[in-house]
């Protein structure tokens, strides 16, 4: 019987090939002119050749302001970036898949700026990544946002939607999660401001969904536009939202409302319970799939095939998404096809760093 998984799936009128897609995954590896190499586009293209129905691109800047994170990330904001992005997407597309660039800009957790921005003037919890730049220790303390600052981050992340497009991708995931710039000011305790992007719920979300309408009124009907979405951090791997599924449906409804094809509900790094539930068990993911009709991605060690078909069978996503799994087994849904074993992560593999 043919696992779930393998099962095709359409996505604002693309067709998937199975319901497996590569998450985002930061690995740090242009010449610091954030540039996509060819390694990138080898590394890329292998996942498509390994049978993944789509790749979800690492986080990309935004902007030169205050979105980069990390000094060798790529970004899309000149023509020699879009151009290196041009020859990724060729080369996954010429093995089957879809590409999803993933639109990113760090906020207050910047490993790469000595200034930088956030909703508020609030220290960012706990210690830099080690392996993502030489700088070590505490991030800084980022200045709040004015306006016209809010107005730099909406301009860049159309921009770059807009870039992408005209570069040959499928879509864009505006990245709302995991501790930078979007989920800072959707997060309680690093958003303390008191104008309209501030305060209740509804507040806190508006950036998100600003920028998502801004893309979606800008691209072609076909062109996907989904909102990346966690509770852990990279520097607070257990928070949780504190109104669980109240918070939810806020957050939900409102990306549903700005037009958004999909959310993708990331956990970080602990599996799927860990970083998808609230605190009392109930499932984010598939509130997001009962409460609206964006599709679900959801993430979180769900390279283990009972768990892929326990959240795919039980109402909790419509596909997943494979992080480290992916880099251990980039051939994944052939080896599912195959009834091969699946290989453990090696966390050796970043050893010298997270870099190809």
């Amino acid at each position: 019987m043919t696992h779930i998984a393998l099962k095709d799936y359409t996505l604002n009128n693309q067709i998937l090939r199975n319901r497996a897609v590569v998450a985002p995954m930061s690995r740090v590896s242009t010449a610091g002119d954030g540039i996509p190499t060819k390694a990138m586009a080898d590394y890329y293209s292998s996942f498509a050749a390994g049978g993944f129905a789509a790749v979800i691109t690492e986080g990309t800047y935004t902007d030169r302001y205050y979105a980069q994170a990390y000094p060798n990330q790529p970004g899309i904001t000149t023509s020699q970036q879009q151009d290196g992005w041009r020859k990724v997407v060729q080369a996954v597309k010429s093995k089957g898949a879809k590409i999803i660039l993933q639109l990113m800009h760090a906020g207050a957790l910047s490993q790469h700026l000595s200034s930088t921005r956030g909703p508020s003037k609030i220290e960012p919890m706990r210690t830099m990544l080690p392996g993502y730049s030489r700088k070590q220790g505490r991030y800084p303390i980022p200045e709040a946002m004015n306006s016209a600052e809010i107005d730099q981050v909406i301009d860049g992340f159309l921009k770059s939607a807009l870039m992408a497009e005209e570069a040959g991708f499928d879509g864009v995931e505006i990245h709302s999660a995991n501790g930078y710039l979007l989920d800072q000011f959707i997060t309680d305790y690093t958003n303390m401001r008191e104008d309209q992007y501030g305060g209740s719920l509804e507040n806190r979300v508006r950036l998100t969904c600003e920028i998502t309408q801004k893309i979606r009124s800008a691209v072609s009907p076909d062109f996907i536009v989904g909102v990346r979405l966690s509770q852990g951090k990279v520097n607070d791997f257990d928070y949780l939202w504190s109104g669980g599924l109240e918070d939810g449906k806020v957050f939900f409804s409102a990306i549903e409302e700005a037009g958004a094809h999909y959310i993708h509900f990331a956990s970080e790094g602990k599996g799927f319970d860990h970083g998808c539930l609230t605190r009392t068990g109930e499932s984010l993911p598939r509130q997001a799939k009962e409460l609206t009709k964006l599709s679900v991605i959801a993430n979180g060690g769900l390279h283990i095939p009972s768990e892929a078909d326990r959240v795919l069978t039980g109402g909790h996503t419509d596909l997943i998404a494979l992080g480290t799994g992916a880099l251990a087994n980039p051939d994944w849904p052939e080896k599912i096809e195959k009834n091969l074993p699946v290989n453990p992560f090696d966390p050796a593999v970043f050893d010298n760093g997270v870099h190809i």
